[in-house]
């Protein structure tokens, strides 16, 4: 939601600890490859909830796909660690990303979605506080509703909005306010520069202020 200094990063969990783990695994502790992969088990599945297609999910198990990405991440851990590209949690996301991608493609004519998106563009399952919060950050913060009533609904329409976008938008804006990644993450998980990755982001920001301005 916004950049954090500190060693954990929103859903996922501190990152000291993984780097323990991940020392111990490559030297052979089966022990820690499992702590490893069960201490990262509900990022990933908060992450599959939030970012696979609700329509698929009522053909897939949230599970499956859950387990899917921790035999892929353990079938390949030692390869990742020999040859670390990028930090283990955004590592452990890409393998969650293409299970998904996967099951959108397997799933796709049943949920009669586009052929020409590999992945859906439908607003995020993210809690109602990020959405109020993103909110809050495009308008004056005296003017946010304060029943709750009121804040539900404004989070409702932030959410059309961003379903609006165009998919690299949606994507930088999910990725900073619903998974919670610094703009560091953020340009280590799409190979960009850290300006790079700002100056997409405050654009991706401006247009979704003026989906909301349209409304």
């Amino acid at each position: 939601m916004v950049n954090r200094a500190q060693t954990n990063s929103g859903i996922w969990p501190d990152q000291e600890p993984t780097k323990v783990l991940l020392a111990k695994a490559g030297d052979g502790d089966e022990s820690a490859v499992n702590q490893l992969l069960d201490r990262h088990r509900d990022a990933v599945r908060k992450l599959i909830r939030m970012r696979l297609d609700q329509r698929i999910q009522r053909r897939v198990d949230v599970s499956d796909v859950l387990q899917d990405v921790l035999i892929e991440a353990n079938r390949r851990l030692q390869e990742y660690i020999k040859n670390p590209g990028m930090s283990f949690h955004l590592w452990l996301r890409q393998i969650a990303k293409d299970r998904m991608i996967d099951a959108f493609r397997r799933h796709r004519g049943s949920a009669k979605r586009s052929v020409d998106r590999e992945q859906s563009l439908t607003a995020p399952r993210g809690s109602e506080h990020s959405s109020i919060m993103l909110a809050q950050q495009l308008q004056d913060h005296e003017m946010t509703p304060a029943t709750a009533a009121a804040q539900k609904e404004l989070a409702k329409k932030v959410e059309e909005a961003i379903g609006r976008l165009g998919e690299a938008d949606y994507e930088i804006i999910v990725m900073r306010h619903y998974e919670q990644l610094s703009n560091r993450e953020v340009a280590e998980a799409l190979n960009l520069t850290e300006p790079a990755a700002s100056m997409r982001y405050l654009r991706a920001i401006k247009r979704l202020r003026g989906v909301l301005e349209d409304e």
